[in-house]
């Protein structure tokens, strides 16, 4: 029975925590972006050149 190769395991292992990782980063990354623009249009009055008397 051969043994089992724990480094490659490992490796994997390693690789799926870092593609996990950097697919949150990129979640976070676009809903930060999204956000403001939202708020940004939400915050803003309509533009009137009257000003009150």
């Amino acid at each position: 029975m051969a043994k089992p190769n724990y480094s490659f395991q490992k490796r994997q292992k390693e690789l799926a925590k870092k593609q996990k990782k950097e697919e949150k980063r990129l979640k976070k990354e676009s809903a930060s972006q999204e956000q403001p623009q939202e708020e940004g249009q939400a915050v803003q009055p309509p533009a009137d050149d009257t000003t009150p008397a």
